[in-house]
């Protein structure tokens, strides 16, 4: 039932985020970077020091805006392609590869709708603490090689970090609804290809664990499947994610570029960091996207929403 699939899809992000969240903010800050403004070198040293200056609740930061949205985001791209595939197929057949790809494309689609507020609300808090990390380096810089005046001035002031309550309510007053949205063609431009290859992928891979057509398969093989398909398609559509976040990050650090549109973005990134820049991050968004699609495939398909279902008294006749 669509009730059951959306607590399923819910139940499954809220899981999922918690378990690799700390590894989804090592990504926003390492794609943020641009070269000679580089704070960190890898997923650990972005952690390590994360933990030093901000504690150990500082790889959260961000968490409770995902978490609020993941529950209806993950519900909405898991039953669409659900809904997606039943209105795809014929007479109960075997969908083709096509039509696999096709309802991906429109569970994709349908998930931008609250995927984009909640990316847009998400980098700013998790790349602020990289910003504050940035501009006090660059005043001990300035402390050992200016007077003690310059270096006074160079002195960054302690600004309080904004929250997602904050962001959202500046972004309405001064661009309305369409300041959370944007960067909204960068997300269609990731989410999209990544459910047209996700989908069909996790799909037959979890068939091949099913004995019986008619029988779901065993738990591990809808992990396993999950995990295989989320990386796979992670790291295939890592550059438009690395376009989208950069688009999408309202605070530069020290001489950082700034972006016009997708194109523009591109350009820039392709002619100043290399072609490179644009798989940043991509073995931290392939560690957190396995699993939290590997938890969500099990939660979903084992159907944790049926037995909560069953629990509510029923009506009587």
């Amino acid at each position: 039932s669509l009730p059951a699939k959306l607590i399923n899809g819910g139940i499954a992000g809220l899981i999922g985020v918690t378990c690799v969240f700390p590894i989804d903010l090592a990504k926003t800050r390492l794609q943020n970077q641009q070269n000679g403004q580089r704070m960190y070198s890898s997923l650990s040293d972005c952690l390590i020091k994360t933990i030093r200056s901000e504690g150990y609740f500082g790889m959260y930061r961000g968490a409770a805006v995902n978490l609020t949205l993941v529950t209806p985001e993950k519900a909405i791209k898991l039953a669409a392609n659900d809904f997606f595939r039943h209105h795809l197929s014929k007479d109960g057949k075997k969908l083709t590869l096509l039509r696999e790809m096709l309802a991906g494309c429109g569970a994709g689609t349908c998930q931008v709708i609250v995927t984009t507020p909640m990316e847009m609300l998400k980098i700013q808090l998790q790349d602020a603490g990289r910003i504050e990390a940035q501009k006090k380096l660059m005043a001990a810089q300035a402390q050992l090689s200016s007077s003690p005046a310059a270096a006074a001035a160079a002195e960054p002031a302690v600004e309080r970090r904004p929250t997602a309550t904050q962001i959202t309510r500046e972004l309405l007053r001064s661009k309305g609804i369409a300041g959370l949205y944007k960067g909204l063609g960068a997300t269609l431009l990731r989410d999209v290809p990544f459910s047209i290859v996700y989908f069909p992928l996790f799909a037959n891979l979890n068939k091949l664990g099913q004995k019986d057509p008619n029988v779901k398969a065993p738990f591990y093989v809808s992990f396993l499947s999950g995990c295989v398909a989320g990386s796979t398609a992670a790291v295939a559509v890592n550059p438009c994610d690395v376009i989208k976040t950069r688009l999408q990050s309202l605070q530069r650090g020290v001489n950082e570029d700034t972006y016009s549109g997708i194109l523009d973005c591109t350009k820039k990134i392709w002619q100043r960091e290399g072609p490179t820049a644009f798989f940043k991050g991509a073995y931290c968004r392939a560690l957190v996207i396995a699993p939290l699609f590997g938890i969500a495939q099990v939660v979903y398909f084992v159907g944790i929403a049926e037995f909560l279902l069953d629990l509510l008294p029923k009506r009587r006749a």
